[in-house]
C-alpha cells in the first residue's frame, strides 16, 4: 500500500475531509481489532514489522499477513 502508484485518475475527487472520514470509518468499523492495531502501529506509530511482532509476541510473518489483509480490506471498501 505504501508504494502503490496513482495513475491518471481523471474523475471528480472527493474533498480531503470526506476521504479522511471514509478511511476512519473503514478502520473503525470494518477491520478486526488485530488488523486495526497492526495498521496503526505500522503507519501511524512508524514501527517496523519486527518491532510489532516483538511487541505482540508473534512471528513477523503473522504481522505481515495481518497488515496485508488490513490493506486489502481498506482498498476493497474504499474502492467505491
Amino acid at each position: 500500500m505504501k508504494n502503490t502508484p496513482y495513475k491518471g485518475y481523471k474523475g471528480i475527487r472527493m474533498p480531503k475531509d470526506v476521504q479522511i472520514q471514509r478511511v476512519r470509518r473503514v478502520i473503525e468499523e470494518e477491520l478486526t481489532p488485530c488488523q486495526r492495531e497492526v495498521l496503526i502501529a505500522y503507519y501511524i506509530q512508524n514501527l517496523n514489522m519486527a518491532q510489532i511482532a516483538r511487541e505482540r509476541g508473534v512471528h513477523i510473518s503473522t504481522v505481515s499477513r495481518t497488515l496485508h489483509r488490513a490493506e486489502a480490506k481498506l482498498r476493497r471498501y474504499l474502492k467505491y
